[in-house]
């Protein structure tokens, strides 16, 4: 892709992250579930408009291949919103700050990601067999994820949480929405702050499995970053969403990992007369997905009448 391209959207980006930190979340409030559906929305369009942009652009080719990297990696984010809801649940995180922690740690991971991407590009052209690796993790944490059973996750026997606590001074409160506060003469980082980190830890690990995902649709940087950036930037109104009935999709985790080994299988087919091609890729990722979601929903409609969504 052109310099140019990269430029726009990096531009644009920066333009709606500005708007929405600075004009519409200026004020920490705790979110609504009607407003959380509302940017869903407005995010999900947003992604639909670029990826016709690029089809207009670039061609039919390149916007499939657009629409399932961020069909992948907006599905695979839903593991995501389990964990901010546990570390959220287990700091006792106020549901009026979690916006602006989800707000910085999206953004902090928008750019470890662009590193990730370039760097997994990078290895992908200098070291073709490379892709064959990827594809053999991805179907190893696919086997992984339906026979593990639910494992309980606990935010402080992190080791990246540990060391930052032993190396940082840390106040035992909150004190507002702010990350650090001065006490005494000396910067003290706030509980905040280390729910902060927990987000951004897993939102690195979740990566290692996503971006490999993405590199079976598409070896063009420019595609799996922009599909990667779109679906985070809908990430945080999607928790809101989500977080309140996220015991009802039961069979979603069964359904990402028969999303990450199709893509596995893709890679190790991409050098095959057996390739498949990205369309039949987008159809497959979205009937997974669709039946994982339907089955869930179906499954446990007796406790529909008994959820409440997030409290506005």
């Amino acid at each position: 892709m052109p310099t140019s391209a990269w430029l726009i959207f990096t531009a644009v980006v920066l333009v709606l992250l500005a708007l929405d930190l600075g004009v519409f979340h200026r004020k920490s409030h705790q979110v609504s579930f009607r407003e959380a559906m509302g940017w869903t929305i407005v995010w999900v369009i947003l992604s639909t408009a670029f990826g016709g942009w690029i089809w207009n652009a670039y061609g039919s080719a390149k916007a499939v291949e657009f629409f399932t990297g961020y069909l992948i990696e907006l599905s695979l984010s839903a593991d995501n919103v389990f964990v901010f809801a546990l570390v959220f649940t287990y700091f006792a995180v106020p549901q009026s700050y979690q916006h602006k922690v989800l707000f910085w740690g999206i953004l902090s991971a928008l750019v470890l990601r662009f590193i990730m991407i370039m760097a997994g590009a990078a290895l992908i052209i200098n070291f073709a067999w490379i892709i064959y690796v990827f594809a053999a993790f991805l179907i190893i944490t696919a086997i992984k994820m339906l026979v593990s059973k639910d494992e309980e996750i606990h935010p402080e026997n992190n080791p990246v949480v540990r060391l930052f606590k032993r190396l940082v001074p840390t106040t035992t409160a909150y004190e507002g929405d702010r990350f650090i506060v001065k006490r005494g003469g000396l910067w003290m980082a706030t509980p905040l702050l280390v729910v902060l980190v927990c987000v951004e830890v897993s939102d690195v690990i979740f990566a290692v499995d996503s971006i490999p995902a993405i590199f079976a649709v598409t070896k063009d940087p420019f595609i799996v970053f922009t599909s990667n950036v779109c679906a985070i930037l809908g990430l945080r109104s999607l928790y809101f969403v989500l977080a309140g009935v996220m015991n009802r999709f039961i069979y979603l985790k069964t359904g990402l990992a028969l999303v990450l080994g199709f893509v596995g299988v893709k890679m190790l087919l991409s050098h095959t007369p057996y390739k498949i091609d990205s369309l039949v890729s987008l159809g497959v990722v979205a009937l997974i997905l669709a039946g994982a979601v339907g089955a869930s929903l179906w499954a446990t409609r007796k406790l529909a009448n008994a959820e409440q969504p997030l409290a506005g």
